[in-house]
């Protein structure tokens, strides 16, 4: 490995606004050996195994250098102790349940929720970009479906959702019981082609059929690690 490309590697990570992938490391250094790439990813993240302010992690397929998050106190004080949008306990409870059983439509999220509509919650986090539309479910009236988005890997700090832990661990962590029916197994649906001439509301309807999305009445939580 030569003795220059460690910094640049490391440089490249701290100023991405993004987690860096192996990918992208190797199309912006490509005059180098992917071999020699590795190796300065590798004596970077051995750096960062060291105690201090800073860490390297692996989060979404990619590295991101950020903040210890023991140390969060202390750096929320830099910016004034400024306010976090926090999620509302339905807008929780509906990522949580679209992150295990996704993809899934709306009609299906209120079922498992026992709750007549999920529309505003779903549209709070299409708008925070915590979730997408992935398709159409083939069944009569062919709604859309919904999963969670590498915004969603990000935020929470996992490199995918094999990372997700075990429904009992997330209830303990979210401090209230899941539906039952999360932790039951996915019968999965192939989605048909997207239409993207026909953008879905939060209700899983097209723009043309069911009107425009209702109004979000969630306030979102950003407890993110400071880059």
């Amino acid at each position: 490995m030569s003795e220059h490309l460690k910094p640049i590697v490391e440089a490249l990570i701290f100023a991405s606004p993004e987690p860096v992938t192996p990918k992208q490391l190797y199309k912006l250094l490509d005059s180098e050996p992917k071999e020699d790439v590795d190796a300065a990813l590798a004596a970077v993240r051995a750096d960062y195994d060291r105690p201090g302010g800073l860490q390297l992690v692996e989060v979404a397929g990619g590295y991101q250098i950020v903040t210890r998050p023991e140390l969060h106190e202390w750096v929320r004080k830099l910016f004034h102790e400024r306010t976090t949008q926090k999620l509302s306990v339905q807008a929780l409870e509906t990522l949580a349940v679209i992150a295990y059983k996704q993809p899934v439509t709306a009609a299906e999220i209120a079922e498992i929720r026992g709750v007549s509509s999920s529309g505003g919650v779903l549209s709070t986090l299409v708008d925070r970009r915590l979730i997408k539309t992935v398709g159409r479910k083939q069944v009569v009236g062919r709604p859309f479906m919904y999963a969670t988005t590498r915004e969603f890997l990000e935020r929470f700090g996992l490199r995918d959702l094999s990372d997700l832990p075990k429904v009992e661990e997330m209830s303990d962590a979210l401090g209230f019981e899941l539906p039952m029916m999360v932790g039951e197994p996915t019968e999965t649906t192939s989605p048909l082609p997207f239409d993207a001439a026909e953008p879905a509301s939060a209700d899983g309807e097209t723009a043309g059929e069911g009107g425009a999305a209702p109004e979000a009445s969630e306030e979102v939580q950003a407890d993110e690690q400071v880059h």
